[in-house]
């Protein structure tokens, strides 16, 4: 089988490098609802006799908890009734990769099926690899990028959680967007952080400084779907373990404190299974209707999808005018204060999807786009005028502003249950519902500073 690139590695090379020694635990990992990833770390040897050619197993409640991993009710592919049992971890052999900020460990990324070899639906990589399944059936290919920010601290993880996660230092104490200064100060960790994916089979652009007082940016290199969305959750899980390292911490949350938040803007374009240009007419140097349809399919289901773009409670914090993220749904060339930018010409025609935070999964917000885009194709929606000017002053659709009101657009929508199927609407309707009870059922800071004495 071939490799993604040449710092991938096939299963003899994983093979030859554990009976040389240079190899000693092998990550088995999949991507839970939260996109975070979750498996096992086996022995290199055990690793050779018993999983290579057989598999191996995990509780299927690991798609059925809530983020501080507690069993709750209300899933129906998983209870107490049922027993939880076991899900089958199906080794995709062209994410294997060494992990090179740890010692003699390599991690291969996998697939989620029932014992009958029935694929698990409501797993994040089942539901891309579902869109991605019905692009192809039109002869499509999807390639996509995503930017990724993140906000850095001089406080370790448990040093965060000692201080409850208040009064944390930043790396940098003022705005240090596109400062060189600002960086140099963060370098070290952010030269670890890219050197260290180059070497695990990522393509690393560079890192800029953003907004907010300790905020970051690492990029990378678009790819097809499914690889950017693999590529996305290790870089995000080995950015916090080498922070870690470092003696620092790191947080992807869409909201972390009241200044910019973090985002994760997707880019998106669609090819033909041959490389081919679909999005652009050459003859024309212009869009085509192919295109048009696309974008306006996203924006047609934008509210509907935003469950699967902000997932979180703290993710609505995000959406806040004169932010840089997007409070109204329309496109604009080239206009970052819109929820779809379109960027590029020719081959790098692209729309840029501007909803999502740092804290989407990247699976589900990838699936969501091309749902929504092929919605548009199906159905010859017209696109829009382009919006110019400022989108935050536009008479143009909201972006839902709570995760209740996601949550609702989402498990009403035909056009959301026709495109994932009841049983992933269920689910991750479930999901949002367990976060508002769990939210509504907290007593915040902001309630006791209010209230305690003044009320």
């Amino acid at each position: 089988m071939s490799t993604r690139n040449d710092r991938h590695l096939t299963m003899d090379d994983l093979r030859g490098r554990i009976e040389a020694g240079d190899v000693d635990t092998v990550v088995l990992a999949f991507t839970d609802m939260q996109g975070r990833l979750q498996g096992k770390r086996l022995h290199g040897r055990y690793f050779l006799d018993h999983v290579v050619g057989h598999g191996t197993e995990g509780c299927n409640y690991l798609l059925a908890v809530d983020v501080d991993m507690n069993t709750v009710d209300g899933y129906a592919m998983t209870s107490w009734e049922q027993g939880y049992g076991d899900m089958e971890f199906v080794m995709d052999e062209q994410t294997i990769r060494l992990l090179p900020w740890l010692p003699a460990t390599a991690m291969v990324q996998c697939d989620l099926e029932w014992a009958d070899h029935r694929p698990v639906a409501a797993s994040p990589r089942s539901i891309l690899k579902a869109q991605l399944d019905r692009l192809a059936d039109r002869g499509l290919v999807a390639q996509a990028g995503t930017e990724l920010e993140l906000v850095v601290y001089e406080d370790t993880y448990e040093e965060a959680w000692r201080k409850g996660y208040r009064d944390l230092v930043p790396a940098n104490q003022y705005n240090v967007d596109y400062s060189i200064l600002g960086t140099t100060r963060v370098e070290p960790l952010l030269r670890d952080i890219r050197n260290h994916m180059y070497a695990a089979g990522l393509d690393v652009e560079g890192a800029k400084g953003e907004c907010n007082f300790g905020q970051h940016e690492v990029g990378f290199l678009f790819n097809d779907a499914l690889t950017t969305a693999d590529n996305h959750v290790v870089y995000k899980n080995a950015a916090k373990e080498i922070a870690a390292q470092h003696g620092k911490s790191i947080t992807f949350m869409a909201k972390p404190n009241e200044r910019e938040g973090s985002s994760c803007h997707i880019h998106l374009s669609l090819r033909g299974a041959d490389g081919e240009l679909v999005f652009w007419d050459a003859d024309k140097d212009a869009r085509t209707p192919l295109y048009d349809r696309f974008i306006a399919g996203v924006l047609a289901t934008a509210a509907d999808f935003t469950l699967f773009f902000a997932p979180n409670i703290n993710s609505y914090k995000r959406f806040a005018e004169g932010s840089f993220a997007p409070t109204t749904l329309g496109w604009g060339l080239d206009n970052r204060t819109c929820a779809v930018r379109l960027v590029g010409r020719g081959a790098g025609a692209r729309m840029e999807n501007r909803i999502p935070g740092a804290d989407a999964n990247p699976y589900l917000a990838l699936a969501a786009m091309i749902a929504g885009g092929l919605h548009g194709i199906d159905g010859e929606i017209e696109l829009e005028p382009e919006l110019t000017g400022n989108a935050y002053a536009s008479d143009k659709p909201r972006v839902p502003s709570t995760m209740l009101a996601a949550r609702e657009r989402f498990h009403s929508s035909t056009v959301v249950r026709k495109a994932l199927g009841d049983e992933v609407v269920d689910h991750y309707a479930n999901m949002a519902d367990i976060e508002l009870a769990a939210y509504n059922a907290a007593v915040t800071d902001w309630e006791l500073v209010r209230g305690f004495e003044r009320l």
